[in-house]
């Protein structure tokens, strides 16, 4: 299959033209940047330069973005040219030159502030159905990005579906109080509870999207690690997840004691990926019991692919997509 991979400098990017290759497809990497996993350097804001790339291609990744960080250096105005107008471009022209499937990688960033409850409430629990209450540009254009695909499934037939991400990438947290209170390590292994995957996982959601994507039409999904939480934990969860944690993996409190590791006080929201488990029979290999066990036994508790991607940081076009 010949796949058109937008965003192909980014951390998902680059490790989707990885796994593509492997897997015996054909993948076109295209950026606003050179890098090894790019065939073309080019903007999705250019409508000709799509065109071009679109000829011959069976299947479109939608991954380019730009995300969180740069609400800070990019005006509204850009953010809608590249995350809704590039994602209508890419759009119009799959569908002119007949491309037999899409896949838009959004963000669990979407909810927005329907991912935080009001005082004294339980965790949310976050699927699919919560409806998106944007809390920036960024959430809104990814949202808007989302509904432009549901109207090209329902009206043009082609099958698209909308992998939300929540976060997989390597670079230390946007939010300077955040750093200044939890190293990274700890910040990361503390986010698989709830809202973090890991790049391999997230790659091999897509690759099972693209084979399902003609059955399915049209769907939106959770890509984040299988959390061990229940309905019965979310109260617990908001008041004192130390200490939910703790009965659910009691070997976690010595783990962290002999790295200087703490628990966050409370867990506000947490990520429910069955949607997509059992729609795209997704099995995600990293959660919290796999970064204990890996710390356990002194390892690096990312996968073999989250590795040989590493950091990128956030270059000025903005690549990676996040949640």
């Amino acid at each position: 299959m010949r796949v058109l991979v937008t965003g192909s400098a980014g951390h998902l990017g680059e490790g989707l033209v990885r796994r593509l290759r492997a897997a015996g497809h054909d993948p076109l990497g295209i950026d606003i940047l050179p890098s090894a996993f790019t065939s073309e350097v080019g903007s999705i804001c250019d409508r000709a330069f799509l065109r071009r790339r679109l000829d011959g291609v069976d299947a479109v990744i939608h991954a380019a973005t730009l995300h969180k960080p740069h609400v800070a250096t990019h005006t509204r105005q850009q953010f809608v040219d590249t995350n809704v107008t590039g994602t209508l471009n890419l759009l119009e022209e799959a569908v002119a030159a007949r491309v037999g499937r899409f896949l838009f990688t959004s963000t669990t960033s979407a909810f927005g502030r329907a991912l935080t409850p009001p005082p004294g409430a339980p965790a949310a629990w976050v699927t699919e159905e919560v409806p998106p209450v944007p809390r920036n540009i960024y959430g809104v254009t990814k949202s808007a990005a989302e509904d432009l695909c549901q109207l090209f499934a329902r009206d043009h037939g082609l099958p698209c579906l909308v992998l939300r991400t929540s976060r997989f990438f390597p670079e230390e947290d946007d939010v300077e109080d955040v750093r200044a209170a939890y190293e990274d390590g700890n910040l990361k292994a503390n986010e698989f509870l709830y809202r973090r995957v890991d790049l391999e996982d997230v790659v091999a959601a897509h690759l099972l999207a693209l084979d399902r994507a003609p059955a399915l039409g049209f769907g939106k999904y959770v890509i984040s690690a299988t959390t061990p939480f229940t309905h019965d934990d979310l109260a617990g969860l908001r008041a004192a997840a130390p200490a939910v944690v703790a009965r659910l993996f009691p070997d976690y409190l010595d783990i962290y004691r002999r790295r200087g590791w703490r628990m966050f006080p409370s867990i506000e929201r947490v990520y429910v990926n069955a949607k997509a488990r059992k729609e795209l029979g997704w099995r995600p290999r990293w959660d919290f019991a796999r970064v204990l066990e890996c710390l356990r036994a002194g390892e690096d508790p990312r996968s073999e692919l989250a590795r040989a991607v590493g950091a990128k940081g956030y270059h000025p076009g903005g690549t990676v997509a996040q949640g």
